[in-house]
């Protein structure tokens, strides 16, 4: 079930993996795994922001959402062409930067070679804006999670400490983040960091 609840007196809220909610694709075309919401349990017309993995099989036409904004990134396989309204097709791959385009202009997409896993953020443009970067930790870090929502979705192990409150995160597990967060892994480890934050 998702929560997207703030954590209290600075501690992370950690969404594990296998607690994620499943849902059908707005088009029908395939699930979507989703790991926060809000307004908590809002609808696929509700929502002001929404996080959330799907699983791509064949090509075809994305969903189209009014009045959202999206980025996508690519965390298992080996990526797809996508056609958005508009732009010069491009590839996405998971070396690719996240892609951030309106889910509202016309989008289909291609697969490179089999299936894949995305991962969208999506926000109402107008109420929210977003924010997605991939980040590599290695040994310990800092990062200053204060204003708007912070998350962090581990590619791999990582360690999360607040005060003294430690988590321990597996791959696709999520955190909301509150304040000054430690985060230590004893390999290089991928990581989306995603911030957003009221417009």
């Amino acid at each position: 079930m998702s929560d997207t609840r703030q954590p209290n007196h600075n501690r992370p809220l950690v969404l594990k993996a296998d607690s994620h909610r499943r849902m059908p694709w707005k088009n029908g075309g395939g699930e979507t795994v989703e790991i926060a919401v809000f307004p908590q349990q809002a609808d696929l017309a509700g929502f002001g922001w929404r996080v959330s993995m799907a699983t791509v099989a064949t090509d075809g036409p994305f969903s189209v959402f009014a009045g959202i904004d999206r980025t996508l990134s690519i965390l298992q396989g080996e990526g797809m062409e996508l056609d958005i309204e508009g732009r010069t097709p491009v590839v996405l791959t998971q070396a690719s930067r996240p892609l951030a385009f309106p889910a509202d202009a016309s989008t289909s997409a291609r697969l490179v070679s089999g299936t894949i896993v995305d991962l969208n953020v999506m926000t109402r443009r107008g109420q929210w804006t977003h924010q997605v970067e991939r980040r590599t930790f290695e040994g310990q870090h800092h990062l200053d999670a204060e204003g708007g929502v912070t998350m962090l979705l581990s590619l791999g192990n990582l360690r999360i400490e607040t005060g003294d409150h430690a988590e321990e995160l597996g791959r696709l597990d999520c955190a909301i983040l509150d304040g000054v967060v430690l985060i230590t892994s004893d390999m290089p480890t991928e990581a989306y960091l995603i911030r957003i934050a009221a417009s």
